[in-house]
């Protein structure tokens, strides 16, 4: 076994030989070179973890060349030397470095996280607050090196007013800290004694029955997607997302009847949607006809994915409101349309059950034992309630065309 000490000199004469061998330093003790018949160099370090009865183990330092010269790894083998001796294994060290530099990167961490999510709506959710809030603060640092100020980061970064998307967001970091425990990439959360966000008041708006039929006659003047969306919102009482993604195979005419799939809805449950002479009339414009396409999306983009322009939908909506003559509406939302049509059917005398059923609602009446037990579909119920819906926002329509007299 040659020995001798690990310098240029040395390498040189090793790499120009042409002979495949070791050396090892006289100085650092499991320090040594290897060399290729091709003149390759490399630096390593032999060692044990324990005593002579334990297993030698070999850690390669680096090839020769920059940065490793036989100044630099010398120095190299010697801070590792110095960890064997205070119980740190180097090839473990290194294994958990590699491990926390990819596996662990918040950034492929969280994706790894949404993959074993269910529930649409939630998926969504959670891609949502890692694209816009998590990752441009914690970017690829290793999940076991997150603190707490890492994470009050995150929520400092995000507007004061976005109250109710703070807790989202929290909800989302929260339930992957756990799950990363769970499988025992990290010992603790660094949420671990956080205080969840306060909650958002719960929004009250609904629209008057002066306001309704002004949405209606305003919506189709801003978007041939979004006019036709804001109108089935009215109609159906739907969410936003289910009615923008429609697809023609979800609808039949006949029957006049919308079927919701468990995997489209926000709760993951099904839902069966009557058709009302509106909604019919709404989708007869978009087919351009009474006899609706078989197949595709009813709301396609020019590239061919969902329907993503809300804001700018809503935008030149509340415009041409600020225009049409009537008085100044306060501000409202999309999803104000859905609790429009709850508090209509209230005033209706919809029986609370029937509007928990349209709404796809899994609470109050449909929740616990009696969601488990009472499968009772309220189809029937539930078309009559959209039926006088129909004929309720008919008549605000017929009433603002009248004209009006001194």
């Amino acid at each position: 076994m040659a020995t001798g000490r690990i310098g240029k000199r040395a390498v040189d004469a090793m790499r120009s030989a042409g002979v495949a061998g070791f050396l090892w330093d006289e100085d650092i003790k499991g320090f040594g070179m290897k060399v290729t018949s091709s003149g390759a160099a490399s630096y390593i370090l032999q060692y044990r973890m324990g005593g002579r009865e334990s297993k030698t183990r070999r850690y390669t330092i680096g090839g020769h060349g920059s940065p490793w010269t036989p100044t630099t790894a010398r120095a190299e083998a010697e801070r590792l030397s110095l960890l064997i001796a205070q119980g740190t294994d180097p090839t473990e060290a290194e294994k958990q470095r590699r491990r926390e530099a990819v596996d662990l990167a918040f950034d492929n961490y969280a994706d790894r996280f949404a993959q074993s999510c269910t529930g649409k709506g939630w998926i969504t959710l959670v891609k949502r607050s890692f694209r816009l809030h998590a990752k441009p603060v914690l970017s690829n640092k290793p999940l076991p090196h997150i603190t707490r100020a890492d994470i009050v980061a995150v929520f400092d970064r995000m507007p004061a007013e976005q109250v109710a998307n703070k807790r989202n967001v929290f909800a989302v970091l929260r339930r992957m800290f756990r799950w990363a425990v769970s499988r025992g990439d990290i010992e603790r959360s660094p949420m671990e004694g956080m205080e969840t966000p306060p909650p958002v008041k719960p929004r009250d708006r609904w629209l008057s029955d002066e306001e309704l039929p002004r949405i209606w006659k305003q919506a189709p003047k801003t978007h041939h997607c979004f006019g036709p969306i804001v109108r089935l919102l009215i109609t159906t009482g739907q969410r936003r997302e289910e009615v923008a993604g429609l697809t023609w195979e979800e609808l039949d005419r006949a029957e006049r009847m919308w079927t919701l799939r468990g995997e489209r809805t926000k709760n993951g449950e099904p839902n069966s949607v009557p058709l009302n002479d509106l909604a019919v009339a709404v989708l007869d414009g978009v087919a351009g006809g009474k006899n609706w396409p078989r197949r595709g999306k009813v709301f396609p983009t020019s590239t061919g994915g969902p329907f993503t322009g809300y804001h700018k939908g809503k935008l030149k909506l509340d415009h041409l409101l600020e225009k049409d003559g009537g008085d100044p509406m306060p501000p409202w939302r999309l999803h104000d349309l859905r609790r429009t049509l709850a508090t209509g059917f209230q005033r209706l005398g919809v029986r609370f059950e029937v509007t928990e059923a349209v709404l796809n609602h899994v609470s109050g009446s449909r929740a616990g034992v009696a969601g488990i037990y009472q499968r009772h579909d309220w189809k029937d119920e539930k078309r009559e309630a959209l039926r006088c819906w129909n004929e309720h926002i008919a008549g605000l329509l017929a009433k603002m065309e009248k004209p009006k007299h001194p």
